[in-house]
C-alpha cells in the first residue's frame, strides 16, 4: 500500500512545513515537514522541493515500515494513520504498543482507542498531539 493524499494532508497540516531548522519539542533539530534526517543545526533555510523529496523520502520509509509491523490487512484509512503515527513517532514506537498488538490481534476498535495515549512529549500532553491522534484515529476508523 501506499499513503493516500488524505494521509499525505494529514501529516502536512499536523507538521507544518518549516525551511528553517529548529527544536521540536523533543529538542531534535528538525526541518521541513518534520524531518529529523541530516538537519543542519542551525543551518541554512532549505527550499520547499527540499522538504518536500524529503517528506517523501520519510513517507516511504513510514510506510514500509507499516507494512513490516502490521501483519492483518489494513483499509486505507487505516494503513495511512498508522503511517501518519509512525512518522511522528517512529517504528519502535508502533513496534512496541499496545495499539499495533490490538490491530494484529485482530480487534481495530481496541486499536483505534490506543490512539489517545500517544500525546505526551517531555512529560507533557501537548495540545497539538491531541489533535494529531485523534485525526489519525478518525482516519483509522474511517474507510480512508
Amino acid at each position: 500500500m501506499r499513503i493516500s493524499q488524505a494521509g499525505v494532508d494529514l501529516i502536512k497540516g499536523c507538521e507544518g512545513c518549516c525551511l528553517v531548522p529548529y527544536r521540536d519539542s523533543a529538542g531534535v533539530w528538525t526541518d521541513g515537514y518534520g524531518n529529523t534526517h541530516g538537519v543542519v543545526p542551525a543551518g541554512p533555510p532549505i527550499g520547499q522541493a527540499k522538504a518536500e523529496a524529503d517528506l517523501r523520502r520519510n513517507l516511504a520509509a513510514a510506510e514500509a515500515d507499516v507494512a513490516r509491523l502490521a501483519w492483518v490487512a489494513l483499509t486505507q484509512g487505516q494503513f495511512d494513520a498508522l503511517v501518519s503515527f509512525t512518522f511522528n513517532l517512529g517504528a519502535g514506537a508502533l513496534g512496541g504498543s499496545t495499539l499495533l498488538r490490538k490491530l494484529n490481534a485482530g480487534d481495530a476498535a481496541g486499536a483505534a482507542a490506543e490512539f489517545g495515549k500517544w500525546v505526551h512529549a517531555g512529560g507533557e500532553v501537548l495540545p497539538g498531539l491531541v489533535t494529531r491522534r485523534a485525526r489519525e484515529r478518525a482516519l483509522f476508523e474511517g474507510d480512508g
